[in-house]
């Protein structure tokens, strides 16, 4: 499953200072003037084994005269529609502010659960100026500094007892998953609709954790699947300006639950950037990936028409070229089932094995084809190759020294393993390891 957790307070109490400190990174801008913060930034989170989405809304502009008002109350908007949780955040400095008071009561008209932090606390022994966090009525506040770390494992051991209490139940390990995923008005629902149509056994149709995420498990001869549908947006008129960042954060959560993303493209329109960070989404988070470009109906042809989409399509999508390309029409059905036949045959590859001796035969062809390189004087030394995990298939090669495993040298690796392997629609992940003194 995804869990959407999201950061939201008014200005200066410190959201993107407690983002970055549980992300680890320094994505966020941080600085001491209010909305200083320009992008929405989100990241995914691993703690105690379980995963979520974070979201730091600091990026939130003010309209309006009123800047103030304007920029908390789309904040609140802002998490009310994406979050499965909200990390509300006030500053122990300032105190409880009237504008605390209002953004509580608009998030509690949300029904959303809500926990409340204080910022910036340096002496954890509750004093009597700390009381006043309490008179929310969100239960007990969890005191931080996010500057120090101070308690933030505390807040994130809450956070999981959230995801553990809103869990559902895993899927089998034979059903396929699939995330169907893509900019908003490609015709991810016709396609979905097209998918499940006649001669399909539905099961039933199960709401996701995500906003507008639904699970709708079905069978195809005989193979059990799941598609995760991200077509639906709620509150449209909110979020106008928005969309982009919307659909990127609903592709983070359908692909982190899924085995293969369906990277869906309008035929009538050119690729834009959205397209390649969903597709870029998927590729990183390690998943299978099927490039369906739907609308293909809607296009003049001729004799040469598929190979200039593919060509651009392979030139635009550099870094995933191991995705089959499928063209369909969700609208009249044309080569939907192709997406079905490709669904078994990219699970097949995500999960393939490749037998130690076979795999260790394929490296000595290579190095003996291709020298591995030699940096500073030292040359790299591959001494055995193993296969350690699929979903995407991953490999360690056993080397002298893993500083010498250049890149390049990897990638010409991978592309050999390709070729005699297949491994289509799916990443491939090759990693070194230290031999061993002795070994």
């Amino acid at each position: 499953m995804s869990f959407t957790v999201a950061i939201v307070g008014r200005p200066n109490v410190g959201k993107s200072t407690l983002f970055n400190r549980i992300i680890g990174k320094r994505i966020s801008i941080v600085d001491d003037k209010p909305g200083v913060t320009r992008d929405r930034i989100y990241g995914q989170v691993e703690w105690r084994g379980k995963k979520f989405t974070l979201v730091d809304t600091g990026g939130i502009e003010p309209e309006g005269v009123d800047v103030m008002t304007s920029q908390v109350r789309r904040q609140v908007e802002f998490a009310i529609d994406s979050s499965d949780l909200i990390l509300f955040l006030m500053d122990s400095k300032e105190g409880l502010l009237t504008t605390d008071q209002e953004v509580v009561a608009l998030l509690r008209k949300s029904g959303k659960p809500i926990i409340p932090v204080v910022n910036k606390v340096d002496d954890y022994a509750v004093k009597p100026e700390l009381y006043e966090f309490y008179k929310l009525g969100l239960g007990e506040p969890v005191f931080i500094s996010a500057i120090h770390g101070s308690n933030v494992g505390d807040l994130l051991d809450q956070i999981v007892g959230f995801i553990d209490e809103h869990e559902e139940p895993a899927y089998d390990e034979g059903v396929i998953k699939v995330a169907v995923v893509g900019k908003p008005n490609v015709g991810k629902s016709s396609l979905v609709n097209a998918i499940l149509g006649e001669e399909r056994v539905i099961v039933s149709d199960i709401p996701g954790t995500t906003r507008d995420a639904i699970d709708t498990p079905f069978e195809y001869e005989g193979q059990k699947m799941v598609l995760i549908d991200t077509a639906g947006m709620r509150r449209k008129s909110r979020v106008k300006e928005n969309i982009e960042f919307y659909s990127n954060i609903r592709a983070l959560g359908a692909v982190e639950r899924a085995d293969i993303a369906l990277v869906v493209l309008d035929a009538t329109r050119e690729i834009s950037e959205q397209d390649k960070k969903i597709a870029g989404i998927a590729h990183e988070a390690g998943k299978a990936v099927i490039i369906v470009v739907n609308k293909w109906d809607l296009v003049e042809k001729d004799d040469k028409t598929i190979y200039r989409y593919t060509e651009n399509i392979r030139k635009e999508f550099a870094f995933i070229q191991y995705a089959p390309i499928v063209f369909v029409s969700a609208k009249t059905k044309k080569r939907v089932n192709k997406i079905l036949e490709l669904i078994r045959f990219v699970m097949d590859q995500y999960t393939f094995r490749i037998e130690k001796g076979a795999l260790n035969e394929l490296v000595e062809e290579a190095t003996a084809m291709v020298a591995p390189p030699t940096i500073k004087g030292r040359k790299l030394k591959i001494y055995s190759a193993a296969q350690t995990g699929v979903k995407p298939p991953t490999f360690v090669l056993t080397v002298n020294d893993t500083e010498l495993l250049h890149f390049s040298y990897v990638r010409y690796l991978e592309n050999k393993m390709r070729e005699r392997f297949g491994l289509e629609g799916t990443p491939v992940v090759i990693k070194g390891r230290n031999k061993k003194e002795g070994n």
